[in-house]
Formats: C-alpha cells, sequence, structure tokens
C-alpha cells in the first residue's frame, strides 16, 4: 500500500529558504527560529542551488571557536551537490534512499521547479497512514 502513497501527499510544500548571498549567521537564526534543521538555497530565479544543514553550519561555529571569524556567506558553507526526489516518487522509495544515503531531507522536484521537501519524519507519517 505504500507504493501507492507519492510523496507530493506527505511533503512539506510550506519552505524556508536562503539565498547564496544570504549571511549565514542569519539563516542560522531562521533555522532556529523556525525549528528546522536545514532548509533548501535558492538563486535569484528560485532554482535549486544548494542545501544548507545544521552539520553544515558546525563550520560557522569551528570558525568562530578557533579563528574568531564570524559569519560569510550561506555560499560558503552550503552543500552544493543536492539530492533531490521526485514529487511523484512512491514514499516507499523515498524511504530506501533514507537507509543508503546518510541524509535527513531531500528538496522535492517537479520537473526542474522545487514544490518542497520531504524528511525522514514525513516518511513515518505516511507509516501512520496504514494504523
Amino acid at each position: 500500500m505504500l507504493h501507492s502513497i507519492a510523496v507530493k501527499d506527505y511533503m512539506s510544500a510550506s519552505l524556508v529558504t536562503f539565498t547564496p548571498d544570504m549571511n549565514v549567521l542569519s539563516a542560522i537564526h531562521a533555522m532556529i527560529q523556525n525549528r528546522i534543521s536545514g532548509a533548501p538555497v535558492v538563486d535569484e530565479h528560485g532554482n535549486l542551488v544548494g542545501l544548507l544543514s545544521e552539520k553544515d553550519c558546525m563550520q560557522v561555529a569551528l570558525n568562530a571557536g578557533y579563528h574568531g571569524e564570524y559569519g560569510g556567506r550561506v555560499s560558503e558553507f552550503m552543500t552544493h551537490k543536492v539530492h533531490t526526489v521526485d514529487a511523484d516518487m512512491s514514499i516507499l522509495e523515498v524511504a530506501k534512499l533514507f537507509l543508503e544515503e546518510d541524509l535527513r531531507r531531500y528538496p522535492v522536484m517537479d520537473g526542474n521547479r522545487l514544490v518542497g521537501q520531504v524528511s525522514r519524519r514525513d516518511v513515518l507519517k505516511a507509516l501512520e497512514f496504514l494504523w
């Protein structure tokens, strides 16, 4: 039954996004305020160009602690190579990807357009549907 559930049925469509030229400390503040562990990075045209995660931001903390360097641009810390999933992909296939990759979220694409994000928790929410 999970085969018939699509990513678009459980993804988060209302996203916090960052831009490459945004101050990384502002992005960190937004992640804390919104209680999220990462967000897509988009260019001025809305194209997905990266992903900024809490793990990426650990370098910001190290730079501040060891070198007294505070901040920088999101583009300096984000992950540039982003793994994405298609909105129509089965939630079961995404569950397999989460087991194979050490990722917490995937940006969801509809063609070339970013339409949402799916997390491990979203997959678990789909399991609740079976109860």
